[in-house]
């Protein structure tokens, strides 16, 4: 049998961070494997055949978060959107553990978790499958010649676009001004439009927002959130 031919990712940031407590350990091996997806990585999954949802959901609208951090953003709308399923891709084990054990407490069984990059992920979501999706405080990398790294790259959105149903809607939370320049300038380019009419859409936080330690640390340092909704045309 013939497979599709693996790309050659580079991946930038951090895989672990800090010791992980015993608890965390825990986490990590009693409960990550019962919230995956489904067959996800190369290895696995070779003839990168596509997941499941239905079956993973019961049917379910299914909402998708690039990079959640700590995880609070994710449980957060799992508790308060039970009737939609929700996956979430971090590769940073630290806050997958984070995650885990923020779950545990919350009592949440609406969740998926992908432990590694969100591209290896796009590439087994069926195409029009997620009808939401939130990159919120991605990596800034901040100097000139790591923007190609940021997700907001056409090597990032277009998949997502593919993924994503007509008329989603894709929320970017950033604290970083060029963030944002790069975002207005790049998402447009994968087929969505900026849904703002005035200034308040981009300064005033959704209203099912919950702040993440990300934003908390921004605050505290003087810089300005800002909140970008996009719907795919």
């Amino acid at each position: 049998m013939t497979h599709p031919e693996r790309p050659h990712r580079n991946f930038y940031g951090r895989i672990r961070g800090k010791t992980l407590k015993k608890s965390q350990k825990a986490y990590l091996s009693e409960d990550l494997a019962p919230l995956s997806p489904g067959a996800v990585d190369w290895d696995e999954n070779p003839e990168r055949e596509p997941l499941d949802l239905d079956a993973l959901f019961g049917g379910k609208p299914v909402w998708l978060e690039v990079g959640f951090g700590g995880g609070e953003h994710l449980v957060h709308q799992a508790a308060s959107n039970p009737e939609t399923g929700i996956i979430g891709a971090e590769p940073y084990i630290n806050g997958v553990a984070m995650l885990l054990g923020k779950i545990r407490r919350a009592g949440v069984e609406n969740l998926a978790i992908h432990p590694g990059d969100a591209r290896d992920l796009m590439d087994v979501l069926p195409d029009n499958s997620i009808a939401r999706a939130f990159l919120l405080y991605p990596d800034p990398w901040p100097k000139t010649r790591h923007h190609r790294r940021r997700f907001v790259t056409q090597e990032h959105l277009e998949p997502l676009a593919r993924v994503l149903q007509p008329g989603a809607i894709f929320r970017v939370a950033t604290d970083i001004a060029d963030y944002v320049r790069q975002t207005l300038e790049e998402v447009p380019k994968a087929g969505f439009e900026w849904l703002a009419e005035r200034p308040q859409d981009w300064r005033v936080a959704w209203d099912d927002w919950i702040p993440t330690r990300y934003e908390q640390k921004a605050l505290r340092e003087g810089r300005v959130p800002h909140y970008l909704t996009f719907r795919k045309i």
